[in-house]
């Protein structure tokens, strides 16, 4: 075919460029990430994630506030819980009155459209920074799955649209939406954490939130017994389709550019939309390599949100997004 046919006309210049692309970024793309600690008048930059901030809810108001105006209409809540309020079973997650119940209700007061989705995991509220409960020195089950319909239920009443258990426990779906619709909640949804990795790039997040696991003894080191093993793809495929059977309105890939091998996998074969999560191992290594000048910051940023997406995220989770919606405005 070739002359008739050159592929290069349609890269001559960005008019061209720009009518033909393939994938699409836009402010619906995204879902925030907040990181919420106690006090007044807090935003403390995360020293491991340059330019990423925990905030105290009266300044998290702000945040949302500018969220909104910049098209960014879904936020992923985290809480940092104070270590006197930390024990083996999660109790403080199940506060009504709880920093995460609060940090809810501060959202819906100041933006009620802004779509509410919530952390469900023991983590943040362990004395061990595990996402279950340990005995003898395992992470067991059952029981802590009873918890984490528990604590979705509550922040259920406290107004969230979604709840996003990321504890990769076994049926914890199935008890989380029977929970809710026992508790007449039918209309709250579920985006499950269905395969998440365990990955060493979750390093900045658990400084974020002071969640990495205790160096205590008979203490497991490391998720390594519940959290997905990253060299294998197939156990994600089964993961995913056992949360859609339990219940999941949305599944999430965890880490992202990693694995966006699985990412196409699921999309190819679920029904259900897809998110995944960019995490913060990603975003500190790109920031700290545009920082020593080794790479181009927002190119390297807009380039790794469209692989993403390309590869089958309908959400993407990222750090980035105030930083990708500002550039593309």
């Amino acid at each position: 075919m070739y002359p008739l046919r050159r592929n290069r006309r349609l890269r001559t210049n960005e008019a061209i460029r720009s009518l033909v692309r393939e994938t699409i970024i836009s402010p619906n793309d995204f879902l925030v990430p907040l990181f919420v600690v106690e006090g007044k008048g807090v935003k403390e930059e995360i020293t491991s994630m340059p330019n990423y901030y925990r905030f105290s809810l009266d300044l998290l108001e702000n945040e949302v506030k500018e969220l909104w105006k910049l098209g960014l209409k879904s936020v992923l809540l985290f809480v940092k819980v104070p270590d006197n309020l930390k024990d083996n079973k999660g109790t403080e997650a199940l506060n009504p009155n709880g920093l995460m119940q609060r940090a809810i209700k501060t959202v819906k007061n100041v933006c009620p459209s802004m779509l509410v989705m919530t952390d469900v995991a023991l983590d943040p509220y362990s004395i061990y920074g595990h996402d279950g409960i340990i005995q003898n020195g395992k992470i067991i089950n059952d029981d802590t799955v009873d918890i984490l319909a528990d604590m979705s239920l509550s922040h259920a009443q406290a107004g969230a649209n979604f709840v996003a258990p990321s504890d990769m426990m076994d049926g914890r779906i199935l008890a989380i939406r029977e929970a809710l619709e026992d508790g007449g909640y039918t209309d709250t949804g579920i985006m499950s954490y269905s395969a998440k990795y365990a990955s060493a790039f979750y390093g900045p997040f658990r400084d974020a939130l002071d969640s990495a696991p205790a160096d205590m003894q008979d203490i497991p080191k490391n998720k390594k017994t519940y959290q997905m093993d990253f060299a294998n793809r197939f156990e994600a495929l089964k993961e995913t389709e056992m949360d859609i059977d339990e219940g999941a309105d949305i599944v999430m890939i965890k880490p992202g550019l990693c694995y966006l091998d699985i990412v196409r996998e699921i999309k190819n074969e679920v029904d259900v939309p897809v998110a995944v999560y960019q995490v913060s191992g990603e975003y500190a290594m790109l920031k700290a390599a545009a920082e020593k000048g080794w790479l181009d910051h927002d190119a390297v940023m807009i380039e790794q949100i469209t692989a993403i997406k390309r590869a089958g995220a309908d959400v993407i989770a990222s750090y980035f997004a105030k930083d990708v919606v500002k550039l593309l405005s």
